[in-house]
């Protein structure tokens, strides 16, 4: 993959023409740990992307739930708030991407795993990206399931188009003008 055209095109679309050096990381984090685990069906990548875009407020950093702590603390799973590249709530679920006490899903290692093995093994509502992405499903909106039922659905699945066509420009040697 060119990442000097994948970047290029996520820069435009969705960072809508800038990207921070934090945002290259978290990406280039992903994009790493995807390979390692040498996955295939960049449809799936691309929706991982679009969630991290959405549940990160587009910083594709592990973050936390955004509110102050006396909005925080009104939440029933307080202090388990949601922490991480998908804002995972309660102790029970940080528990399950090995989180021993709240904070954990703030590092990058623990955000990576519960970003791929909630989404991949379905870990987050039993829904997972291979109930979305097939040989005869390709369901961006459907997929919002995997995390967070039908919220923000098409907005996310917009997303998927952007980091979509950042990946398939990213399989040619070329990039765009712009960059050159």
């Amino acid at each position: 993959m060119n990442l000097t055209t994948f970047f290029a095109y996520a820069r435009r679309a969705p960072f809508g023409g800038r990207l921070t050096q934090a945002q290259i990381d978290g990406m280039t984090a992903i994009l790493n740990e995807w390979d390692r685990r040498k996955l295939l069906d960049k449809r799936c990548l691309a929706y991982m992307l679009a969630t991290t875009f959405h549940e990160t407020a587009t910083k594709m950093q592990p973050v936390r739930e955004y509110g102050g702590e006396k909005y925080l603390r009104s939440k029933k799973y307080y202090p388990w708030v949601g922490e991480g590249l998908v804002q995972v709530t309660w102790e029970e679920n940080h528990r399950k991407f090995g989180a021993t006490k709240p904070g954990q899903l703030l590092t990058m290692p623990i955000a990576i795993k519960a970003l791929f093995d909630g989404m991949i093994k379905g870990m987050f509502t039993g829904r997972k990206l291979s109930d979305y992405f097939t040989g005869t499903a390709d369901d961006a909106i459907g997929a919002r399931k995997i995390v967070n039922g039908t919220d923000k659905a098409k907005l996310i699945a917009g997303y998927h188009k952007n980091f979509m066509d950042a990946l398939e420009a990213a399989q040619d040697a070329e990039p765009p003008a712009d960059v050159k």
